[in-house]
Parts: C-alpha cells; sequence; structure tokens
C-alpha cells in the first residue's frame, strides 16, 4: 500500500494532500520545515516504511520508521501543528488556515483504517512524502 503527501510549506506550518492509493483522503498539517530539528521542524520529504504502534496518549496510531535523525515521528490527530505536534504529522479534515485544519480525529480514523487493513494482509506500508513545488526539504 502506498501513502502519498504532497506538502506545501509556509512560514508558519506545512500543509498536505493525502493520498492513499493515488484516492484522495485527507488533508494533513504539520510544523514548518526547520532543517529537520528535533520537536520544532517537519521530517524531510522522502520515503518511510509506516508501522502500527498503540500508546496510552494516542491508542492506534502509526509510527515512520527510519526518519533521518528523528526518533518516534508519528501520525496522530491533531487541529493546531504549534500546540498540538512535536514534528509528527496530524491528518485532517479540512484545512482552517496554514498548520491548522479541524475534524481531525475523524480523517485519521479513515487513515488508521485503511493501513491496518493493509497489516492484516501483511502489506508493506509506504509512506512517501513529496513536495507540490517540487523542491527538496
Amino acid at each position: 500500500m502506498e501513502v502519498l503527501i504532497i506538502r506545501n510549506y509556509f512560514k508558519e506550518g506545512t500543509n498536505g494532500t493525502l493520498f492513499v492509493n493515488s484516492k484522495f483522503l485527507c488533508f494533513t498539517i504539520e510544523l514548518s520545515w526547520k532543517d529537520n530539528v528535533k520537536n520544532i521542524s517537519c521530517i524531510p520529504e522522502g520515503a518511510y516504511v509506516l508501522e502500527p504502534r498503540y500508546s496510552k496518549q494516542h491508542k492506534h496510531h502509526l509510527v515512520l520508521r527510519d526518519v533521518k535523525n528523528r526518533k518516534l515521528v508519528l501520525i496522530h490527530p491533531a487541529n493546531n501543528a504549534k500546540k498540538e505536534l512535536r514534528g509528527c504529522i496530524a491528518p485532517v479534515t479540512q484545512l482552517t488556515g496554514i498548520g491548522e485544519g479541524w475534524s481531525s480525529h475523524h480523517s485519521f480514523t479513515k487513515l488508521v483504517s485503511s493501513v491496518y487493513q493493509a497489516f492484516d494482509r501483511k502489506e508493506k506500508v509506504l509512506l512517501i512524502i513529496k513536495s507540490n513545488q517540487n523542491e527538496y526539504h
């Protein structure tokens, strides 16, 4: 299974569009690009293997494997990147601003459902992150 995020970068945050197997699923919000600095930057563009993860805080969610110079980069619900994210990715139903959206839990549930079904089928799930501007960040 392939999950694709196409990003738009702004000084205040990063907005994206998320596709599962080439079909639009939702939007994403992240922190702005600040040279991949832990807790204050979105991660570099590239390809990452997604794996299932469980914690008390986020219950069933997703973790990105092998992010350069980072650990525990997650996909979890959040509606405000600056207030709720520390380098992770949040799916949102609608973008309401730069790094902001609403109804994150709804989009997160749809994404996790699709991805966990692929895990049940023993499929590898690959997340590809690209820029809308064809620039590398």
